[in-house]
């Protein structure tokens, strides 16, 4: 955000919309999705306002004579062919959701934790609109699909041929909510509406007990920990995401949480080639590396004797299969091309060990969760296009306008030229070779002082909106302060920013400290 529209509605006053009840009204944006000041009074319907660059097609004979504007076209129709499942899907919930309880045609234990879910008169905080879409979204395509013949195979024959086509088979199923909006509470209601219906029906190919959540990082796997209905924080009792009555019900739901990395097969026999050879036998070569049914034995041993597991994938955007013809990294190099090798490798271990759980186990589906369900850099799709198995979509402006999530800002400073002033709009790419780094065996210490001048100021820049919202708040008598946020690409350069604003200790050549005050008080 600019000091120079804060005058603007929008940024004075973004919120139209109620966070538990389906937004009815929204700011129009421009082509650039900037935000016109203009209201409509409906709901925004699902559109990517960022541009798609086109895909490179695996057909040479085709590559030979495209040019720009066919590969343009054809993106455009892809993608309006995908956002047209989504909100036809939409609407086909939006009128299901308002049917009386008996045309719902789900289970008496879906139809309960719906009448939980939706209910005014609840006790304490109710899940936000977007976290029951985003659950009603996987019960219809579940559930009410199979009983509308025509209208419900047409997504079901959507989400079968895409994923044949892209997961090799694999059952995906992505639902697309902005960060903020409180994705675990979706996984968890999840989790109740499968064991509840998994308990009473057990026979059922729809619904199971075991579920395996696989997440992109440690802190996200720890941060999970809610999911277990034994943890003293666990959502279903804390957060009432399930009735009383059905506490009990989620004894019997057998839940693991693993890092993506989990997947990677180890090696059984911790012997080197050398001290292998006097244990090989004359013609039987030794095993060295896991087995894919050991490694799922490793990765979720409290699964077993379950067929057909739930799996949700955290941060699904890392996960995809990866074309061979990858003909959108021809150009590219240094940082850029070691981005996209960490991404294909992540990919390419993460479906690898999704598609072993399926030949092995069975997974009866797969649910991708993201505010970015898009292909990366490195994927052989061109980067940012929206994974095709989408399927729900609640965007950072409808998390904005229904007051869920806080409202980015960008730094602006009012004495520097325009072409400086730029910087700020993409601030990494300016300052990404400047950043200090620690030697290679990591012994060096870093001076946070030392941090880029571009942001330094613009730090500074933030602080100045900052310093003023806090003494507004405090006039005000608000009990708690406003929070300043600052994001990051990677916790080394986080405890450089951290340490620049609040203060940091200097260690001396004699082994002392000294206190450095960070220069925004």
């Amino acid at each position: 955000m600019t000091l120079e529209n804060m005058s603007d509605p929008f940024f004075r006053a973004p919120i139209l919309n109620s966070p538990y009840r389906l937004p009815s009204r929204h700011w129009k944006l421009d082509e650039s999705g900037q935000p016109k000041n203009e209201v409509l009074n409906e709901r925004r319907p699902a559109s990517l306002i960022a541009p798609i660059p086109a895909p490179e097609k695996a057909r040479p004979q085709r590559v030979l004579i495209r040019d720009d504007k066919a590969a343009e076209g054809e993106t455009a129709m892809q993608r309006h062919e995908l956002l047209t499942e989504i909100n036809d899907l939409r609407r086909q919930i939006d009128h299901w959701r308002n049917l009386p309880s008996s045309d719902w045609r789900v289970t008496s234990e879906t139809a309960r934790l719906l009448r939980h879910w939706r209910r005014d008169e609840r006790i304490g905080i109710p899940p936000f609109f977007c976290q029951v879409e985003a659950v009603e979204t996987v019960i219809w395509l579940t559930e009410v699909a199979p009983t509308r013949g025509r209208v419900g195979r047409r997504f079901f024959n959507h989400l079968q041929n895409v994923n044949n086509a892209v997961n090799s088979g694999l059952p995906r199923l992505a639902l697309k909510l902005a960060n903020g909006v409180g994705k675990t509470a979706v996984m968890a209601m999840l989790i109740a509406w499968q064991t509840a219906n998994a308990v009473r029906r057990p026979n059922s190919k729809h619904f199971t007990k075991g579920f395996l959540v696989v997440t992109s990082g440690l802190t996200n796997r720890d941060r999970l920990r809610v999911l277990h209905p034994t943890d003293p924080d666990s959502y279903y009792k804390n957060r009432e995401l399930i009735p009383n009555e059905m506490l009990g019900i989620l004894d019997q739901a057998r839940i693991v949480i693993a890092n993506f990395h989990a997947f990677k097969q180890r090696e059984p026999l911790e012997k080197s080639r050398a001290g292998r050879s006097p244990i090989r036998g004359r013609d039987v070569e030794i095993q060295s590396s896991e087995t894919e049914e050991q490694m799922i034995q490793r990765v979720m041993p409290e699964l077993t004797g379950i067929n057909d597991i739930l799996v949700l994938n955290h941060e699904g955007h890392y996960c995809y299969g990866v074309k061979d013809d990858k003909n959108d990294e021809r150009h590219l190099k240094g940082d850029a091309r070691r981005e996209a090798n960490k991404n294909t490798e992540r990919a390419r271990l993460w479906m690898w060990g999704l598609e072993a759980i399926q030949r092995k186990v069975g997974i009866c589906r797969a649910v991708d969760l993201s505010s970015t369900p898009f292909f990366l850099r490195g994927s052989g799709y061109a980067e940012g296009t929206l994974f095709p198995w989408t399927m729900s979509d609640f965007s950072l402006m409808d998390a904005i306008e229904s007051g869920i999530v806080k409202l980015p800002r960008v730094p602006i400073v009012s004495n520097i030229a325009n072409d400086e002033a730029h910087k700020f709009h993409c601030l990494w790419e300016h300052i990404r070779k400047k950043i200090p780094r620690k030697g290679l065996n990591g012994s060096a210490s870093l001076d946070p002082l030392s941090i880029p001048n571009e942001l330094q100021t613009a730090l500074a820049a933030l602080y100045g909106q900052y310093e003023k919202t806090f003494a507004l708040w405090e006039r005000a008598s608000a009990e708690v302060p406003p929070c300043f946020v600052v994001v990051c690409n990677n916790t080394a350069t986080s405890k450089l920013v951290y340490d620049y604003i609040s203060g940091f200790y200097r260690t001396n050549e004699d082994g002392s400290t000294r206190y450095c005050e960070g220069p925004l008080p």
